[in-house]
């Protein structure tokens, strides 16, 4: 089951997607935002490309945990989305996310304008990726007695 992951803003919306087995992100595009309408097709587009079968949406929370503008901005999108694609949708708190993928950008040593370019989507992977770890069953811890070297 695929998942596109999306980091959802006023003039950009970054787009991740899971691999098949939902183990890690990929980034996949920036959708510059025009109108409600060429950005929903533009996901409706994206859904039968990756085969997507639900999104993540990042939710802007405060650091305090409250929601301001923004979170509700992104739930009233999230619910014409919904309505548009018929996919379920979940929120993911995407505090830091930009935070994170910003010093990850850095740490490549990518020009300023790759960096621009790049960072919504990267963040897109960031509120994917941690979705996709928290839902993961924990793995039993490995004892080295265990092993056996003949098996």
């Amino acid at each position: 089951m695929r998942t596109l992951g999306l980091d959802v803003g006023t003039k950009t919306i970054g787009v991740a997607a899971s691999d098949a087995l939902g183990l890690t992100a990929q980034t996949v595009t920036t959708i510059r935002r025009t109108s409600l309408k060429a950005d929903l097709a533009a996901l409706v587009k994206l859904v039968r490309e990756y085969e997507a079968e639900r999104f993540v949406v990042g939710l802007p929370l405060n650091m305090d945990g409250s929601e301001g503008p923004r979170a509700e901005a992104t739930r009233k999108f999230v619910d014409t989305l919904t309505q548009a694609t018929g996919l379920p949708v979940e929120l993911w708190d995407e505090r830091l996310s930009t935070v994170a993928a910003q010093r990850t950008l850095l740490e490549a040593d990518l020009s300023r304008a790759k960096r621009r370019e790049v960072i919504d989507q990267m963040a897109a992977q960031f509120i994917l990726q941690g979705w996709l770890d928290a839902r993961r069953p924990p793995s039993e811890a490995f004892d080295d007695d265990d092993y056996d070297p003949e098996m």
